[in-house]
């Protein structure tokens, strides 16, 4: 089961998680059929809630239930901030990423306005950043005087063990566990984790 099977209907949630190789971590798998599951909702009463209706058998089964989400604004994002407490912005360094950082502010307002009033934003992470560049910079000091408040303090660099990491199949932290990359995930980690109250 997916989590395209999740969202239409078709499985329980227990029953799609499945263990991975790594301790206490537990996936979904994704689909090349959650493409066309905004075409299968479109006439379906409730349709913005499906994801949180079928994770409500597990929640309590998980410290914590990330979703990914497509850089979309479509249904399925919608489905996954109707469910989430909490929200997590990737934002990567180039200009049009603020444009893009500045709907997704007005989509989460409307989120919490008809959906799911408890959403909130648990913070701003800079992605694909490298100092030496002025444009990276400058996107950085942008969001810094917007939502300084909510900025994670450790950006994640541009970092080509990242970049190669996924083609073998494996988390940075296995991969290369003494590049940057690595360091920074595990610093955005810690800090998610005091934001949560862990």
């Amino acid at each position: 089961a997916t989590v395209y099977d999740l969202i239409i209907g078709r499985s329980r949630a227990d029953e799609a998680v499945i263990p991975t190789e790594y301790e206490n971590l537990y996936i979904v798998p994704s689909s090349i059929n959650l493409v066309g599951a905004e075409l299968e909702l479109v006439d379906e009463e409730k349709r913005e809630f499906r994801l949180r209706d079928a994770l409500q058998v597990v929640k309590d089964d998980y410290d914590y239930v990330i979703v990914d989400c497509p850089p979309s604004l479509g249904l399925i994002t919608i489905n996954a901030l109707t469910a989430s407490d909490a929200i997590i912005v990737p934002v990567l360094c180039e200009y049009y990423s603020l444009e893009g950082l500045s709907q997704l502010t007005m989509t989460i307002k409307q989120i919490k306005r008809l959906y799911n009033p408890s959403l909130e934003l648990l913070g701003v992470l800079i992605n694909m950043f490298d100092g030496r560049l002025n444009l990276s910079v400058q996107v950085l000091e942008e969001i810094k005087k917007y939502f300084s408040d909510k900025l994670f303090k450790t950006p994640i660099p541009r970092n080509i063990k990242i970049s190669e990491a996924p083609s073998y199949g494996m988390p940075i932290t296995e991969y290369d566990r003494h590049s940057k990359g690595s360091a920074a995930y595990a610093a955005v980690a810690r800090e998610v984790m005091d934001r949560c109250g862990y």
